[in-house]
């Protein structure tokens, strides 16, 4: 089996932002233990730029710049780095490190490259250490945390499972903080809005995820057809429980059995809405049913304001959404052609304003 574990900065480090070494001593022995029971382990860690603050001085609140950001993170990633490498020789295994954007998971020579490399160095033996690429890519920091990457490495690699650990023991049915009576939600079959209204937003000053990125990892993994498991870092035998299915564990979210590819769920989950298109019912069946690409014929009402290439999500009448992907227009021009049929559209363009290569149904 192979199994990607990410873990957040929030796990790895103490509250100045060092790098606690117990911590990673942790996690690389339990990836050497999968490794003796035969199995092959992706980490995907973040820190580097919670391990580069307190070597620059930068001790207190995270810094939003993007060049500081960049700069901390190139300083924090090779500590990071040593830190892994000391603690995984221990058991005498080799990291590799990987450092990757999203991008990576868009441009199909760039997806096919990085999949090989992540490949190779499992085959070898190697225990592949993935970051973000923060020190050059700055819409990558933007991006926001490690728990998506994550998502999206594990369908690189065709995991089994995806592990994001982290500093609570899974999703509970309320803030246990704020709720006595809270307990934790062992699976999960479908993420939906009541789920995501649980999770909150919040993530920590060291880290930048929170629950709420946990699940819209687990949401793409599930696509993938992974099994994720939401368990806490500090959690003795968390990896092997979670490889055994053990019950309680963490919490568990159960795999689609459709699967997307690379590229639809980076449209679906990763990039951001810059608006919406409601349809009319019929246009919704030839999506649904048909897998059709959207005609300006179907779509009743423009929201937002977007352009070429930007991704929209695509709701029925009743403001729904089932849909998303790439237009092939500007907001204004799709708005002018809103319920035309192709005799009354131009010749020379493109009628499509989501061909269905670039568009993802999620019902």
């Amino acid at each position: 089996m192979i199994v990607v574990a990410k873990i957040g900065s929030s796990s790895l480090t103490d509250a100045a932002g060092e790098i606690e070494r117990d911590a990673v001593a942790k996690l690389c022995a339990e990836v050497a233990g999968l490794h003796q029971a035969g199995h092959r382990v992706v980490i995907v860690t973040s820190g580097a730029i919670a391990a580069g603050q307190p070597a620059l001085g930068l001790v207190g609140r995270r810094p939003t710049d993007v060049a500081t950001l960049q700069a901390i993170s190139a300083v924090g990633q090779s500590r990071l780095m040593r830190v892994y490498d000391e603690s995984l020789a221990t058991h005498g295994l080799i990291g590799g490190q990987v450092l990757l954007a999203p991008l990576d998971f868009v441009h199909r020579r760039q997806y096919l490259c990085a999949r090989q490399t992540v490949n190779r160095l499992l085959a070898l033996g190697v225990v592949p250490i993935v970051n973000e690429n923060d020190a050059v890519a700055d819409d990558e920091i933007r991006f926001g945390d490690n728990d998506r990457l994550a998502a999206l490495v594990a369908h690189l690699v065709g995991a089994a499972l995806l592990v994001l650990l982290t500093d609570t023991p899974g999703l509970f049915t309320g803030d246990p903080r704020l709720v006595a009576d809270a307990s934790l939600i062992e699976e999960v079959v479908e993420i939906d809005h009541e789920l995501e209204a649980l999770a909150g937003t919040a993530g920590t000053d060291r880290g930048s995820g929170g629950m709420a990125s946990k699940l819209a990892a687990a949401k793409i993994a599930a696509w993938s057809g992974v099994r994720v498991v939401i368990a806490a870092a500090d959690r003795p035998g968390v990896l092997a429980g979670a490889v055994a299915g053990e019950a309680g564990v963490g919490t568990m979210v159960k795999p689609h059995e459709r699967r997307l590819s690379a590229r639809k769920l980076w449209i679906a989950f990763a990039i951001g809405s810059s608006g919406t298109l409601v349809v009319d019912d019929g246009a919704r069946r030839a999506l649904v049913e048909r897998q059709s690409s959207l005609l300006p014929a179907g779509v009743t009402r423009v929201e937002g304001s977007f352009g070429v290439d930007d991704a929209v999500e695509i709701a029925d009448t009743a403001g729904r959404v089932f849909a998303k992907g790439l237009v092939r227009h500007p907001a204004a021009l799709v708005t002018e052609w809103c319920g035309r049929r192709r005799a009354d559209l131009p010749a020379d363009v493109a009628h499509e304003v989501v061909h269905r290569d670039e568009l993802v149904v999620l019902v």
